[in-house]
């Protein structure tokens, strides 16, 4: 799948020694280096390397993830979108602020006592379960990716809960 992928809507990744993003939003006027535009790159024209990059998610909040290449797959036909293999955990709640904010959230939904507990909770959707993930869930999400007129899925479902 990795053969036809693009690099697309990353804030920033480095591959190979080069750095893809928005030029637009990356380049800082001081002589940083240089940010290739990432609509030019895809990450065929890194197969067969070993690649390993690094993947800026969500400037300010600054979810860093290392991502690597471990097998180069030739298929045909080529799938129709893209398919989790394998994972654990759920995601965060989109802008809970970053590394450092999702653990106080966390600490803060365990806590009944604690003054916020209410409000992030309602805020993450009624509930939140860190241990949650769902592999048909999930690749039903991204079977429905571009799809028009499609709801987007903003929170954990609470029947899927109980059945880890």
């Amino acid at each position: 799948m990795a053969r036809s992928a693009s690099i697309e809507r990353i804030s920033v990744g480095v591959f190979g020694g080069l750095r893809y993003g928005d030029p637009d939003q990356l380049e800082d006027g001081f002589g940083g280096p240089q940010t290739f535009d990432y609509t030019g790159g895809r990450l065929a024209d890194f197969s067969g390397q070993d690649l390993t990059f690094t993947y800026l998610y969500d400037f300010g909040d600054d979810w860093t993830h290392v991502i690597r290449i471990e097998e180069w797959l030739s298929l045909d036909p080529l799938p129709r979108h893209a398919e989790c293999t394998e994972g654990a955990r759920a995601r965060p709640p989109e802008d809970v602020g970053g590394p450092w904010s999702y653990a106080d959230f966390l600490e803060t939904i365990r806590d009944p006592n604690h003054e916020d507990h209410s409000s992030n909770l309602r805020w993450a959707g009624g509930h939140f379960d860190p241990d949650w993930f769902d592999i048909e869930l999930i690749n039903k999400d991204l079977r429905n990716t571009f799809r028009k007129n499609t709801s987007r899925r903003l929170h954990q479902p609470r029947t899927k809960l109980s059945g880890r």
